[in-house]
């Protein structure tokens, strides 16, 4: 369901969940700026987010339908969105569990496994001008993977760091001999994977029935160590179990492990972008990781 620009303008998070499920709401809480909890009338409870710009709503809506149609990772379901806000159900949580990791990492690879026309290709009905969080993130497809990894992936935020004085130019340096070399060290070509594209810890959810959910995708077409590597950034509890998992369903080719550092420069440069220079030194250690 989409409305116009003036209705989703004028209208807070209550009356937008009532628009776009069909359903009166008895009640809202507002959890930060972007999310607010709004419990219907026949008691369900949704969540509604507001993007920071419309494309962003558009390309969250559809990166979920994608994501879903796949059969394999468990998404909230999607009841409408329009150019400001986005409805899904709410997840209700619970406590991590390893056997939930595990079966994570398992459907995990089949969602990967499901496939996408090309790197970088958007999901169906999603524009080719994305966002990850806060930042811009432009969805241009290609057949290669190392020259699209840094055209599109790498260099954009290296770029812009340095613009804003962030990075040093000594130390994008750094990144862009890693870049460089990106063909020798990107490992055995794989085909594109079907990647959630923002799959850090925050966006994994432990769900209360028991299983994993996954939310906030930036869901593209890439390499499937991309997502792995993201996991890796920032922990996840359990991931011992969640690799096992993935492992047993789809195996790693060999030294993917040498390659997670290649893998979070696109997240760590635009953390880079978003927050600032901490991220700017984790960025330059990872690109050293990747070649030593």
């Amino acid at each position: 369901m989409t409305a116009g620009p003036a209705a989703a303008a004028d209208e807070g998070p209550g009356p937008a969940a009532a628009r776009l499920t069909g359903r009166p709401v008895t009640g809202e809480r507002r959890l930060s700026a972007a999310l607010t909890e709004v419990t219907l009338d026949d008691g369900r409870m949704v969540m509604v987010k507001r993007g920071p710009e419309p494309g962003a709503v558009r390309a969250e809506a559809a990166g979920l339908h994608w994501l879903a149609e796949a059969g394999a990772v468990r998404i909230p379901a999607v009841h409408g969105h329009d150019r400001l806000r986005l409805v899904t159900d709410l997840v209700p949580t619970g406590p991590p569990s390893a056997g939930a990791a595990t079966r994570f990492g398992r459907d995990l690879a089949a969602l990967h496994a499901a496939g996408a026309p090309a790197f970088g290709a958007p999901p169906p009905g999603g524009p080719e001008e994305a966002y990850i969080g806060l930042a811009p993130l432009r969805n241009a497809p290609g057949d290669d993977w190392p020259g699209w990894y840094a055209e599109h992936r790498v260099l954009p935020y290296l770029r812009r760091s340095v613009d804003d004085g962030t990075l040093r130019p000594a130390e994008a340096a750094v990144i862009e001999r890693a870049l460089e070399r990106l063909r020798g060290l990107a490992g055995p070509t794989e085909p594109p994977a079907r990647l959630h594209g923002d799959l850090w810890n925050g966006n994994v959810l432990w769900g209360a029935d028991g299983e994993v959910w996954l939310i906030d995708p930036a869901a593209h077409g890439g390499h499937r160590e991309t997502d792995l590597a993201m996991l890796h950034l920032f922990g996840c509890p359990h991931l011992d179990q969640v690799l096992d998992g993935y492992q047993d369903a789809a195996p790693l080719a060999d030294g993917w492990r040498d390659r997670i550092g290649l893998h979070q420069l696109f997240p760590l440069l635009v953390h880079t972008v978003l927050f600032g220079r901490g991220y700017a030194d984790r960025a330059v250690a990872a690109a050293r990781s990747a070649t030593s």
